[in-house]
């Protein structure tokens, strides 16, 4: 999505013709600033009467987490009618973070507002870690847990879908404490073996079949309760990151991650997979399984996380709003955030950070309300091997789609295949 927080309030006379403003990033292309702790924000304010109108203008500056620290005197400005204005502010700031920029409109009885997120200096984010003593134990054991399950990989072929140059299957496996779950496993009918995107879902998503490559393996998976992984974890209603959270043992992403391990295993399981060149790839809660499934399972050898979810827990419900939580939390009186804040520690990507050793491609939406960047930047900033990423300044919860086509050249790179197949 190319729209950013912008909030537009309709005139009262309920003519269709008003002031409209609209973000735009003129200092910085990708609105990240890196010099003189200073901020640029810029609105374009666009006068659609036929009429001339004289605009109040004040400015405010926000942290992310919505901590007043600038604002401007109010002044006065004509625009003529059918025309159109670029207003812009500078604001000095003293810290690395992502900052919040409103601009306030009023004409009349009427006023329109605007807000756009930048960032200064995010790779100077670096918040403390939040891992108990016994974090690397309980995976240790969790993962022996998984090895003792019997995996019994079964693939059905699907004839129908299987056109051209792959062949599809469905395929199904027993993950951690005996939980079926499936995804689409798309091959290359040449000659293997292949290397392997390893595509997760978003938060309740359904991953299907893409017909992407005729090259590599595609393998769209399902975590329990997602898409065709729902015979013994229903998949609604989709409370997942509050499912069992009373205890760490019970939690749903301990699963959840397991099972994406499970998936690995099915991988370097199949002689047409070449098990040195696996990728795994997903958005938001995909994003955070990516990291997560990279940090337990050494056999991912690229990680490509988008608007990562399951990052920096304490920052998350400091800089986004989730009533669902408080809610939760609310209805016991044995719950509190620190005991709940604690169990999630457990599960936080930027806890396991320094576990992942392969090269991470990471995407970022600048204006995300959802996977603030603020958290992206906590996980990133962690890791200790190679590492890119690419903001994209206009973006909510979503990239561009340049980041797809641009984060697969990058794997297919890696994997010595041609750029384009």
């Amino acid at each position: 999505m190319a729209l950013i927080l912008i909030t537009f309030i309709p005139p009262l006379t309920g003519n269709a013709k008003s002031l409209t403003l609209n973000p735009i990033f003129e200092e910085s292309k990708n609105g990240i600033f890196e010099k003189d702790n200073e901020i640029h924000f810029s609105f374009v304010l666009h006068n659609d009467t036929d009429k001339k109108v004289k605009v109040s203008l004040f400015w405010q500056v926000h942290t992310d987490q919505n901590e007043l620290i600038n604002q401007s005197v109010p002044e006065k400005i004509e625009i003529s009618a059918n025309d159109k204005r670029s207003i812009r502010y500078k604001a000095k700031i003293l810290n690395p973070g992502f900052y919040k920029g409103t601009l306030n409109c009023s004409w009349g009885k009427e006023k329109s507002t605007g807000t756009a997120q930048v960032g200064y200096s995010p790779l100077k984010i670096l918040p403390p870690l939040t891992k108990k003593p016994d974090f690397n134990e309980f995976w240790k054991r969790t993962l022996r847990d998984l090895k003792s399950v019997p995996p019994k990989f079964q693939l059905l072929h699907h004839p129908n879908l299987s056109k051209g140059n792959l062949n599809v299957y469905e395929v199904s496996m027993h993950s951690y404490n005996n939980v079926r779950v499936k995804g689409w496993y798309e091959v290359p009918k040449t000659k293997g073996p292949h290397p392997v995107i390893l595509r997760v879902p978003g938060y309740g998503g359904n991953m299907k079949p893409v017909n992407l490559f005729k090259d590599m393996i595609v393998f769209s998976f399902n975590p329990r309760g997602h898409g065709n992984s729902q015979e013994d974890i229903r998949g609604t209603p989709k409370n997942f990151w509050i499912r069992g959270l009373d205890n760490k043992n019970d939690y749903y992403y301990k699963g959840a991650y397991m099972d994406c391990v499970r998936a690995v295993d099915f991988l370097c399981s199949r002689n047409e997979v070449d098990s040195e060149r696996i990728a795994i790839k997903g958005g938001s809660q995909g994003g955070g399984l990516s990291l997560s499934t990279a940090a337990l399972d050494q056999r991912i050898d690229l990680c490509i996380p988008h608007i990562p979810f399951l990052t920096n827990w304490e920052l998350y419900f400091k800089t986004s709003n989730w009533p669902e939580m408080n809610e939760w939390i609310n209805e016991k009186e044995s719950r509190s955030w620190e005991s709940t804040l604690r169990t999630l520690s457990y599960f936080d990507t930027m806890n396991m950070a320094s576990m992942i050793h392969c090269p991470v491609f990471m995407g970022v939406g600048l204006q995300d309300a959802i996977c603030p960047p603020v958290t992206n930047f906590a996980v990133f900033n962690h890791l200790k091997g190679k590492k890119e990423y690419r903001v994209y300044p206009y973006a909510k919860h979503s990239v561009k789609d340049e980041f797809h086509s641009l984060t697969f050249s990058w794997a297919r790179k890696h994997f010595g295949l041609s750029p384009n197949n």
